[in-house]
């Protein structure tokens, strides 16, 4: 799916009209970020189906790319709610920096609903990661503060495109609760929640509910804080936008995983809170 108009490409010396390039998993991450300036992908949960949606798209008519959306947390200290911007992306072998001045224009703009916002590592992967002991597992390996299913595709077509590139993930369930099986289960193509299986689901095993609750909850405290963060969004069209060759994303070569840094935070403030969800 594919959200919004673009723009013309800007001449040299003028003020760069097209839009920013939104890359997004689940279609309320995708409703949050549509907006004027704004192109918006959502690939269902499906990385196949991102990669084909951005095999087809011309990098022409875009300025630059943000991965937006919610992310399982690999840092115990991370809560739900709070919201990483990416200093890199890894996946494997490979990892991807993101372009310092769009990062830091996220951070500018974030912050003004009280979210407490970390700068760290993101991590991606091809399926969901559900149950503590495996983020715990990632998180060993890879020292990431998070993990979702499509800032490295975003990361590896910015730099293919020699496009800035950055990305803002709000933890979802955090690094200290398992998902439950169900609730990974019952979520449907589209991001939306199969009720008569989550009804079948509980009617095998009721004591899977409140699970649920818990997990419903993070959720829609996830996508408030996602809400939250929107004005981010709305990025500068002059010259500020545009970043030295330096402060570009680029692929390297993978380093040594840093576990146990702490996370630098830096605002903080509130909470929110919400129920139902995936």
């Amino acid at each position: 799916m594919i959200l919004g108009t673009g723009g013309d490409v800007a001449r040299a010396g003028e003020s760069d009209s097209r839009p920013v390039l939104i890359v997004t998993g689940l279609v309320q991450e995708a409703r949050i970020a549509a907006g004027p300036g704004r192109t918006v992908i959502c690939s269902s949960s499906n990385p196949s189906q991102l990669r084909s949606l951005l095999a087809g798209f011309d990098p022409a008519s875009v300025r630059g790319v943000i991965s937006f959306g919610v992310a399982g947390g690999l840092d115990p200290e991370l809560e739900t709610g709070d919201v990483v911007v990416a200093t890199e992306v890894m996946a494997g072998r490979e990892n991807w920096f993101a372009g310092r001045s769009l990062s830091d224009e996220l951070i500018e703009g974030a912050g003004l609903a009280g979210q407490r916002i970390v700068r760290e590592r993101l991590v991606g992967v091809e399926q969901v990661v559900p149950a503590q002991a495996a983020k715990a597992m990632l998180r060993r390996e890879t020292g990431a503060a998070a993990v979702d299913m499509e800032s490295h595709i975003a990361a590896a077509y910015a730099t293919a495109a020699d496009l800035p590139f950055a990305a803002l993930r709000v933890i979802s369930d955090p690094a200290t609760r398992s998902l439950p099986a169900l609730a990974v289960n019952a979520v449907k193509p589209d991001g939306n929640i199969d009720l008569r299986k989550v009804l079948r689901g509980v009617a095998r095993n009721p004591l899977v509910v409140r699970a649920l609750v818990s997990t419903g909850r993070d959720f829609n405290r996830a996508l408030r804080s996602l809400r939250g963060c929107q004005p981010a969004l709305i990025l500068e069209r002059g010259p500020a936008f545009v970043q030295a060759h330096h402060n570009r994303n680029h692929a390297a070569t993978r380093r040594p995983a840093e576990a146990g840094v702490p996370t630098p935070v830096i605002s903080a403030l509130g909470r929110q809170m919400a129920a139902a969800g995936s």
